[in-house]
């Protein structure tokens, strides 16, 4: 932002220039920091040196850049300063609000000072010093907002880049403490691997809307949403459909992984289904792998969203491995081929915890034809599926089956690296 040179008129209080309770600008300067440390309330956790220098030659800066526009002219490279001073703050992680504020107060104690001569005669032209004011005000916010947001933008973009790569090297096994120097971001040693499918959100299909950046607004949501509740730890590789997150063992933990994915599913706006893995750093690899195969497991038996760990699915898991028990149990589920009504009500069923009522409304029938289906089922596989031993052999069978299917839609999210870039 460049200050365009106005000739202004002069302004005066009480017959003397508006900026005479100004011009001592190095003591100014200083009352005005030791009024920020006891009134801006988070000045008073910045470090000693920060407010001995950065805030102090800024908080000069402006008070310099103020009155030369209070008297008719300015100084750009004031400005200029001023916009160095904010890069430097967006690079320390001093709040904006604090920065904002600081600036307000400022110009309070400045204006009182302005006021402290002034008269009812001087009512004019107080008017004036108000609206120049609020002008050299809006030119300070602009110019610092402006340089803040650009630096944030850019040290966020160099940590989101320098994340990724140790991400992807973490991944294929690659990583290294030199790397790890290089990228700023300490390997742990050992890791929560989280394999995520997160579904189209339903505005990508609305018509009237761009899809793919409803998509992409969706996934910047669940990347905040990730960063505000594990910080900068957190490792991801994430599309708009997926991917991969690495968490150090013990950041987050527990029922607390739970809530996190239901924190992302909530940002997302969609339900997000996830696997879990824990391993030590020279096998994620391998722990990605496996999430991987267990996400998928989950997409295909159609699971309600949610976290599933290893031991949830162990079962699941050890049931899709080559080997003639899961030929024969391919084939229990064979007499359904000719009624494809049946073969839904049975995985519908068995997805809603044999909940009868949430598996009718899913198929939008009454719950009666849901207990005459199961029945049906029943005579022409010879398993019941109202009894336990009937429902364990069902759902075995029902697992080896979503194997037995090619072209599934799970498989290409069982890539370690997301199909489509974010």
């Amino acid at each position: 932002m460049t200050i365009a040179s106005t000739a202004q008129p002069d302004l005066t209080v009480s017959g003397q220039p508006v900026t005479s309770s100004l011009k001592d600008v190095r003591a100014l300067s200083r009352k005005m920091v030791g009024h920020f440390i006891e009134n801006v309330a988070p000045c008073r956790t910045l470090p000693g040196e920060a407010i001995n220098g950065d805030i102090t030659t800024i908080t000069r800066t402006c008070l310099e850049l103020a009155v030369s526009m209070l008297d008719g002219s300015d100084i750009p490279e004031k400005t200029q300063q001023l916009r160095i001073g904010a890069e430097g703050w967006a690079r320390e992680g001093i709040p904006i609000d604090t920065i904002h504020h600081a600036v307000h107060e400022g110009f309070k104690l400045g204006f009182d000072l302005i006021l402290a001569d002034a008269t009812a005669a001087d009512f004019d032209s107080l008017k004036s010093v108000g609206r120049r004011l609020l002008e050299i005000l809006d030119i300070i916010t602009s110019t610092v907002s402006h340089a803040y947001v650009r630096e944030l933008r850019a040290v966020v973009g160099e940590h989101h880049t320098a994340a990724h790569t140790l991400a992807s090297a973490l991944l294929g096994g690659h990583a290294t403490s030199t790397m790890a120097r290089e990228c700023g971001i300490e390997i742990a040693a050992s890791y929560s691997v989280l394999a995520v499918s997160i579904p189209p959100h339903p505005e990508e299909a609305d018509a009237r809307l761009d899809g793919k950046v409803v998509a992409r607004r969706k996934l910047r949501r669940v990347q905040a949403e990730l960063a505000k509740r594990c910080g900068d730890s957190a490792l991801s590789l994430l599309s708009i459909d997926g991917g991969t997150i690495l968490l150090p063992t013990g950041l987050v933990s527990g029922e607390a992984l739970d809530h996190l994915i239901e924190q992302l599913s909530r940002s997302a706006q969609v339900p997000i289904a996830a696997t879990l893995v824990d391993a030590v750093t020279a096998r994620v690899p391998a722990a990605t792998d496996q999430a991987h195969e267990l996400l998928d497991m989950v997409q295909r038996l159609r699971c309600v969203r949610g976290l599933y760990r290893f031991d949830d699915l162990a079962l699941e898991y050890q049931l899709t491995r080559p080997g003639p028990g899961l030929e024969r149990l391919r084939t229990i589920l064979s007499p359904l081929d000719e009624h494809p009504d049946l073969f839904e009500t049975l995985q519908r069923h068995i997805s809603n915890n044999l909940n009868r009522q949430r598996t009718a409304r899913a198929l939008h029938v009454h719950t009666n034809t849901v207990d005459y289906r199961l029945k049906r089922i029943g005579q022409l596989t010879g398993f019941d599926p109202s009894e336990a031993a009937g429902l364990w052999y069902l759902r075995a069978a029902l697992i080896a089956r979503s194997y037995q299917q090619p072209g599934d839609p799970g498989a290409a999210r069982r890539t370690v690296t997301a199909s489509r870039p974010s």
